[in-house]
């Protein structure tokens, strides 16, 4: 997904860009909202920054999630395959997926409701291309679906649609990817457990899917399989789906989450089972970065770098050194660095690229999720490995998918 770049204020004005566009290299200064990004990236003038990427995983692999050609868990990072071409990565319940650097989309995993997209129901131990497009820009997976945008704004989705998660009117699951209507002015998306997110390049939030829990933010809890609009705003930035809440960051940098509340995970400092069905703003500061969102679980990362959590404690998740208490209603900091620079969480874990390019993760190790060799559970972030070119990091359930660059 494309990045705002610090060093600014948040502003659609454009960019002053240096080095090379549309290609290797270069960079942007300021802080830019993604409909600017998106909007110099079709166009070719925006600094990728694709560097040769190689792909690992470690963790549970049950079902093949690793994409290591086997069911084997692994506890540390073990490379897929051999190629260094991997731009995005994604991790869902069970299943993962990987846009290379020229737009292909790749997936492998468990696919008992079609969510590898590749036309079948077999699950995959193994990446196997999603059709022959090279297109594919971001996207996101849930329990069981799958959604994406392409580098043309369209939004496609596939997979399970049992809740309407599909966003296509029906309730019936697809193996492939289908479109979800005409629009090409999507930039973002991001599923959660049943639901599913997304942000036009107009910084419109919308939603569609399960609805239980208030999970879709329209002030009620009727479920919708069709995109509804999240209010009328126009000025959102980041949006993450975690199991039943949602936590997302506007760009004036104010912190929002709505959904499920049974372990304080929305940060409201009103303790649990206080349910949310439009969003509420966490605090009032005005410095928030990013943000992501698992089951009964929030972090956040703000402008100066340091790290934030709150919600379920139980495997040591909120990274404070400790599980107890089991559980925060409100922000608490993860020790008192200032090198934060990504956050991804998984089903009672965490994990986190600094500054620095080094990987740390905290929370339930017992299927060797914390990649540090154990099989032990940690509350405190823990170094993986001693490299420092880390890239990115996708938590799915038990499981982990990281690029390290070349």
């Amino acid at each position: 997904m494309a990045e705002r770049y610090p060093g600014g204020v948040i502003s659609k004005t454009p960019p002053v860009i240096t080095g090379p566009t549309g290609g290797e290299g270069g960079s942007a200064s300021g802080m830019w909202t993604l409909d600017t990004v998106l909007e110099y990236e079709k166009a070719g003038a925006w600094p990728k920054g694709f560097l040769p990427r190689e792909l690992y995983t470690w963790g549970l692999n049950s079902s093949g999630q690793l994409g290591q050609g086997t069911v084997a868990n692994a506890s540390s990072p073990v490379q897929v395959g051999s190629l260094t071409i991997w731009q995005e990565l994604v991790a869902g319940n069970g299943f993962a997926a990987a846009i290379t650097t020229g737009g292909a989309l790749w997936a492998w995993g468990v696919n008992s409701s079609g969510m590898l997209g590749d036309g079948t129901v077999v699950s995959k131990s193994s990446p196997v291309q999603v059709g022959a497009l090279t297109n594919w820009y971001q996207g996101s997976g849930g329990s069981a679906h799958f959604l994406s945008v392409k580098t043309d704004g369209t939004l496609w989705a596939w997979g399970s649609n049992a809740n309407g998660q599909l966003g296509d009117g029906t309730a019936v699951n697809s193996s492939s990817p289908v479109q979800i209507g005409a629009l090409s002015t999507w930039s973002s998306v991001s599923a959660s457990s049943q639901s599913s997110f997304a942000i036009k390049a107009d910084g419109t939030l919308w939603a569609w899917g399960q609805n239980n829990s208030g999970t879709l933010g329209t002030g009620n809890t009727i479920y919708r399989s069709s995109p509804v609009q999240i209010g009328a705003l126009t000025n959102w930035y980041q949006v993450d789906g975690g199991g039943s809440q949602v936590s997302a960051i506007k760009t004036d940098g104010t912190l929002w989450t709505w959904g499920e509340n049974n372990y304080g995970e929305l940060g409201q400092n009103n303790g649990s089972g206080f349910n949310k069905s439009s969003p509420v703003q966490v605090g009032a500061l005005t410095n928030w970065d990013k943000t992501s969102a698992a089951a009964f679980n929030t972090s956040a990362i703000k402008t100066d770098g340091s790290l934030w959590a709150f919600g379920r404690n139980s495997f040591g998740q909120l990274g404070i050194n400790a599980t107890f208490p089991v559980a925060a209603s409100s922000p608490v900091q993860v020790g008192a660095l200032l090198n934060w620079l990504k956050i991804s969480l998984g089903v009672q874990a965490a994990f986190a690229v600094k500054t620095d390019g080094t990987l740390w993760s905290w929370g339930n190790g017992a299927s060797g999720q914390m990649g540090d060799s154990t099989v032990v559970s940690k509350s405190s972030p823990v170094q993986i490995g001693a490299e420092t070119n880390w890239f990115q990091i996708a938590a799915g359930n038990n499981f982990r998918v990281a690029t390290i660059r070349g």
